[in-house]
């Protein structure tokens, strides 16, 4: 990954063909006066797929997504589609789109629709299945085309659907090594046919035992080996929420060759003390270069009302909890851009 200044980076969920106007305006009004320069775009199936129409679970359309990439390329800021691989296909027992027309993909079938966790967290499609890595490839190309993309993001994170004992593929297979398989097939197609680069979450690389991690920000199971047998040019971003005593996966990434960029969510202090917490490590090691910047995540769900609020802000103290969170992340937005502008 080169970079001539700080990797300034906000990510959004987004798929809406009526959001597309005020999102424009919110990245012109709000995204670029910050700094921004990247712009991580969940879309997963909320695009209108024209490849498998059959998957298509939203209402951005090719045109939306030209003319979104318009804005993005005039105003300096580098668009990257994210699409939820491997785990993320749906929540609880419910699945997604993709699942529904494919339910021979399904890791879990025998899962109960309506189950939640702890029962599941979110299904997975089979890593071993023989047709799915052609159908996801196809709507990942899709998305780089509409986009004009010059990286992806492949999701990965919170997998734990994954060398199911009832599945007939996969059952007493290693999970690192089924992991491992999905990242370098994703990355064969993405960085080797297409010539993008690629991006990826990072806590499924990360030992918890190790790290003093939960479950969430880091592996229990055995997937956290497999971050010797993927490409070191994979730029990792390692999300972390809450203020924690160390943040160790910062440095091992960088330690084992990755680019890695720290991802932070609404809570102020915690990015803040995240980024502090990277630099230092990356210092450390005398690899400033391998930690680039930030990314500012927002789980918070965006309608019109939200995109006015960060762009007129019309008020700085929420009447209720979500309007305190999204508070919240306009000042970590402002405070961390405002960090990396004076980083470099």
């Amino acid at each position: 990954m080169n970079v001539t200044e700080p990797v300034r980076a906000f990510h959004l969920r987004f798929g809406s063909h009526d959001l597309v106007d005020p999102f424009k305006e919110f990245i012109e009004k709000v995204l670029a006066p910050k700094g921004i320069n990247h712009l991580l775009l969940e879309c997963n199936t909320s695009f209108v797929y024209e490849s498998h129409p059959e998957v298509t679970g939203g209402t951005l359309t090719k045109q939306d997504a030209r003319e979104i990439a318009a804005v993005c390329k005039n105003n300096g800021i580098r668009l990257i589609p994210l699409f939820q691989c491997l785990g993320h296909q749906g929540w609880g027992g419910a699945p997604n789109s993709i699942l529904k027309a494919y339910p021979e993909f399904d890791e879990t079938p025998y899962v109960p629709m309506d189950a939640e966790w702890p029962d599941i967290f979110c299904r997975s499609w089979c890593p071993e299945h023989p047709d799915v890595n052609q159908l996801v490839f196809e709507l990942m190309d899709e998305l780089i085309d509409a986009f004009s993309a010059d990286a992806f993001h492949v999701g990965m994170d919170e997998v734990y659907e994954i060398a199911d004992d009832n599945c007939p593929r996969c059952k007493g297979k290693d999970r690192a090594d089924l992991f491992a398989k999905v990242v370098n097939d994703m990355y064969k197609h993405l960085v080797t046919e297409r010539g993008v680069e690629m991006f990826m979450w990072g806590d499924r690389l990360n030992d918890s035992e190790k790290m003093g991690y939960d479950q969430w920000e880091g592996d229990t199971f055995g997937t956290h080996k497999a971050i010797d047998h993927i490409p070191k040019d994979i730029v990792i971003m390692d999300w972390h929420y809450e203020r924690l005593n160390s943040y160790p996966s910062i440095g091992n990434f960088i330690e084992k060759g990755f680019t890695v960029i720290p991802a932070c969510w609404f809570k102020t202090d915690a990015a803040v003390d995240l980024l502090n917490e990277s630099k230092r490590q990356a210092g450390e090691q005398g690899a400033e270069d391998k930690m680039p910047g930030m990314l500012v995540t927002s789980w918070n769900g965006w309608n019109k009302e939200s995109f006015e609020r960060f762009i007129n802000r019309t008020s700085t103290i929420g009447c209720d909890e979500t309007l305190e969170e999204l508070d919240e992340l306009y000042r970590t937005l402002d405070v961390i851009t405002k960090k990396l502008a004076n980083r470099m």
